[in-house]
């Protein structure tokens, strides 16, 4: 049984310092073309890094599947990315992604 590939390339449309509905993004947003998501549209994706070429604004950014956002009001989740060796807890991450996240009832599963 070969491994699960965890490794996707983000498309940024929503780069730190973003300003989207009265929302300032302070990490790097964008979407995985391809993969459809609850909503109909591409995938969504919050970029996770304490590198700092990757606390800039991003065009495009490539990492590991690090948590799944899990929304029991929304139609959708949000995936979460990160560098190939970065590591983030449960708590790291609720904190990073509060910004947008504490308008809905959401949950990390994180993997492993």
């Amino acid at each position: 049984m070969g491994k699960l590939n965890l490794n996707f390339t983000a498309i940024i449309d929503r780069p730190i310092g973003t300003v989207h509905h009265g929302t300032t993004y302070p990490i790097n947003y964008g979407y995985i073309e391809g993969i459809i998501a609850g909503d109909g549209e591409e995938q969504d994706v919050y970029i996770l890094s304490s590198r700092p070429e990757n606390q800039v604004p991003l065009n495009t950014f490539t990492g590991k599947l690090i948590a799944i956002i899990h929304r029991k009001d929304d139609v959708e989740e949000k995936w979460v990315l990160s560098g190939a060796d970065e590591t983030f807890t449960k708590e790291e991450i609720e904190q990073a992604v509060y910004f947008q996240e504490r308008y809905f009832d959401s949950t990390v599963e994180l993997f492993k």
